[in-house]
Parts: C-alpha cells; structure tokens; sequence
C-alpha cells in the first residue's frame, strides 16, 4: 500500500468554502480515483493550512493520483496547493 501527503494553504477568511469545496468536490472525485482505499484530510487549528493522507493500492495509482493533485483547486479558491509526497506504507495501526 502507498499513502499520498498533500498539503495545501487555507485563506482563513474563507474556512466554510473551502469546507464546501473540500466536500462537494475534492473528496467525491479523490474517492472515485483507481486504486482508492482511504483518505483523512485535516485543517489546523488556526484554519490555515490542511493536510491530506490518502491510502492507494499500489504505488502506480498513487502516483497517478500525486501526479493529479497539482491541477486541484480552482483558480480564486479559498484553498492553495503547495506540496504532494508519496510514501510506501509499512505499518499500520
């Protein structure tokens, strides 16, 4: 299994969009990506950077999903895209 870290910067100003925009457009298209098992997206407590830890089955779709990330948001929305890694999972909990 493979996880894809995604971080990405919040205008504060405009936490209930990016909400919105984090769950009526990000998490349905991520959860239709091949090779998908799970995903947990996170907010910090000042509301202005998140952070996503995406599972994969392999590590061709989770390139394949790192490789997407970049094209995200919108231009103008409330969320900014700075960074996606890739990592082999070896251990979970």
């Amino acid at each position: 299994m493979y996880a894809v870290f995604g971080r990405v910067e919040i205008d504060s100003s405009r936490t209930d969009e990016a909400t919105e925009l984090l769950n009526n457009y990000t998490v349905p298209m991520v959860k239709q990506a091949p090779g998908f098992v799970s995903g947990t997206w996170a907010r910090s407590e000042d509301g202005t950077r998140g952070q996503s830890v995406l599972l994969f089955e392999s590590e061709e779709t989770a390139k394949a999903a790192a490789e997407r990330a970049p094209t995200g948001p919108p231009p103008g929305a409330a969320v900014t895209f700075v960074s996606v890694e890739v990592f082999e999972v070896l251990a979970q909990a």
